[in-house]
Parts: structure tokens; sequence; C-alpha cells
């Protein structure tokens, strides 16, 4: 069996075997060891944590070719800021308002095929979500689910922004989305937070013309789980923050970061925004900045070689179990890395019982669970060693 974390034992907590990819509920993915020592050192002392988000803010605009960034409490947490951002611009009474739209654009247009759980985020800040499109594509006629003529049709006077789900299967382009926003001179918010690597994605959706694209910090960047990362138009990262950070100041003392914040566009110090539940502290600032920096200097290819064996070799060891057949995907759909997907519709186990079995273990071994209703499993080699991959097989042929 694999070593486990010993403070797992210590809290009377089952340990994880990862099977599943970088998936929030079972802690994302592993931080990198140089983004923990850097937050055990930034919780030594102290900094001004609007000139850590400064820092941070020169790093991700060089890494995504934005004109600045910004690090949330997660990727969500990035979504409520940028929806909040398109929504209050630079009035500091709509920012103290929020989410009290009343009076103000509080519309954002989505496709309904790009609709999920997640948009929540958006309508915390006080969004009103417009719902475009159909599901037709399914229907197997030829008809698209969305059609561009219904961005425009929707977007009116009371719309703040457009939200894009970024997903190698989503329609229409994103460009096509960004056109039509900007021929109304509404911004154009790209959900992405799964979509590294490659980490050429950093920079292809602020060149494709999105105003603001959010990342998640905790999956393959491998940074702390709970931040996450806002890019984009500077004056909406600038919106974000005056929403997000800590704004208990005297006028005649408040002096944030220039690069951050002009304070010469501003009447006073707002009020504490929306954002204020969703602080990031020094440790986790200092985390994701060092792991964005190794991000950037990883080398992908390699990495998704490394992930590939170990999916072919779990296949192949899965593959000998009766009435198992295994493919292997390359990274699409909604992973970044290749995963093995196993058939169970002619085995005797229902992948649905396999899958509660596993969870039940101690440790208990996650695998993906997506395809359920089509009698499938996954499993992610992203998150594995070696030696957990074969503890993983293991424990699935034995269920089986």
């Amino acid at each position: 069996m694999p070593e486990t974390p010993d403070i797992y034992d210590e809290l009377g907590v089952p340990a994880v075997i990862n099977a599943a990819g970088t998936k929030t509920r079972i802690g994302g993915s592993l931080i990198r060891e140089e983004a923990v020592e850097a937050m055990a050192d930034a919780a030594t002392g102290f900094a001004r944590i609007s000139d850590l988000q400064a820092r941070a803010s020169d790093l991700v605009a060089d890494a995504t070719g934005a004109d600045a960034g910004y690090v949330a409490s997660g990727a969500a947490a990035a979504m409520t800021l940028g929806a909040a951002a398109a929504i209050a611009g630079d009035d500091p009474g709509t920012m103290a308002r929020l989410p009290d739209t009343e009076g103000v654009a509080d519309e954002i247009v989505m496709a309904r095929t790009h609709r999920t759980g997640y948009d929540h985020a958006l309508r915390a800040a006080g969004a009103d979500i417009v719902d475009v499109g159909t599901n037709d594509y399914h229907l197997g006629t030829g008809a698209t689910n969305v059609e561009p003529w219904e961005y425009a049709d929707a977007i009116s006077e009371e719309t703040a922004a457009v939200a894009y789900v970024q997903k190698p299967y989503t329609q229409p382009p994103l460009e096509t989305v960004v056109d039509i926003a900007h021929d109304h001179d509404v911004p154009v918010i790209v959900d992405a937070a799964a979509e590294l690597p490659p980490a050429s994605n950093l920079e292809r959706f602020v060149d494709l013309g999105a105003d603001l694209v959010v990342f998640s910090g905790g999956k393959a960047i491998r940074g702390p789980q709970s931040t996450g990362i806002l890019a984009g138009r500077s004056d909406l990262v600038k919106s974000a923050a005056l929403q997000h950070l800590d704004m208990h100041a005297a006028s005649e003392a408040y002096e944030p970061p220039e690069s951050l914040v002009d304070v010469s566009d501003l009447d006073g110090v707002p009020r504490q925004g929306i954002g204020r539940p969703m602080k990031v502290g020094k440790e986790e600032l200092a985390g994701l900045i060092k792991a964005l920096e190794l991000f950037l200097e990883e080398d992908h290819d390699a990495l998704v070689a490394e992930w590939r064996e170990r999916a072919e070799r779990v296949a192949d060891r899965l593959a000998e179990s009766e009435g198992v057949a295994c493919s292997i995907t390359g990274a699409e759909k909604t992973a970044v890395a290749p995963e093995v997907v196993a058939d169970l519709s002619d085995a005797d186990a229902a992948a649905a019982d396999l899958v509660a079995a596993l969870r039940r273990e101690e440790p208990r071994v996650y695998v993906g669970a997506d395809g359920l209703h089509e009698s499938t499993f996954t499993v992610n080699p992203m998150c594995l060693t070696d030696e957990e991959a074969d503890y993983a097989v293991e424990r699935i042929r034995a269920n089986l």
C-alpha cells in the first residue's frame, strides 16, 4: 500500500488515492514543494496584501499577455470578482451596493449549453444570467446549439458582460463571440479554470480578445488549492481589486500600489466590497506566485508523455479483467491529461457500484465517475505516482 500523509491518520480522516484528476472535492492537485516552502516562509512575517497582489498582477500579466492580473480564493471567486467588475466598473457606489443591482446593467449573456452549476459564481455578484440558444445539436439534425446572432439579439442596455465557458467542444468559437460583444461595447469573461496545460492557453484567450480570463491556481499550476487567477483589462482588474481588498483605511493614509489601483481615479476609499469574504492570505499569494513561476518553466511535453505512459500501463492491466474494455483519450473534453476509460458494459460489476465501493475503502480510491450512465469510469494519471497507480489498479480489479 502506498504511504499516505500522517496528518490524515492523526485527524482520523481517511486519505485518498487520487485517480480522478484535479478535483476540488478531493483537494485539487499536489501543491509544489517550492510553493509550500514559500508559504511557510511568508507565514513567518508580514507584507501588505496589496503589495503582494501587485507583484502577482505583474507576473500574471507577463504570463498571459493581459494588461493586469489578480489572485482570488479560487477560480469561482475570480468569476465572482470578474462579474462584479463588469457590473460596477469604477463606481464606488455600485460596488458598495452589490449584489443589489437596481439601476445598473446587470445582465450576463451566456449560451445555454455553457451553463453549469459554477455560474452561481456570476449570480453571487448580483448578475442576472440571460441564456441563449438551444440543445438542438444533440438531436442530430445538423443544427447548432447557439447561433452567433442569438448573442447579438440578447445584448441590450442591461447587459454587463458575456460569459463564455472554454472547453474544446463549446460553440460558437470564442473569437466570434468576442467580435459580437465588442461590437456592442460589452466585455467577455472566459471561464478557463481547468484549461491548463498547455501553458500556451495562458495567452490564448487574451490573444483572442477576452476581456477577463479565469484560471485555477490549484490544478495544473499546482499552487495553493484556494487560489484562482483573474487576468485581463486593467480597468476591470482594478475594479476587482477594489472590491476584494480590505478597505478599512483613512483616505489620508490610503496608498495602494499605483500599478494596481490609481487613487487619482477615485473620489475616496471604497467600502468593503463583495469580494471581501473571499480574501487571500499572504501565504497563498506567495505560494501561487512561486507555483506560477515554476509552471511557466516546466517541460509540459515531458509531463504529458509521463502521464500517457502511466495511462497505458493502467489500461493494459485493467483490460486483463474479464469484461473490461479500455481506451485512452487524448487531452480533451474536461481533462488536460490522457485518461483511461474503462467500459464495464460486458462485466459482471456495475460501474456505479464499483466507484462507490472504492470510495468506501481506506485509503479511499477515487476514480473518475462522469461516465457512470454509460457504464464507464476513468483513471486519470495526473495526480498519481507509479506506486499509487499500481495500487489503484489492484483495488479496482479486487472490487471487480
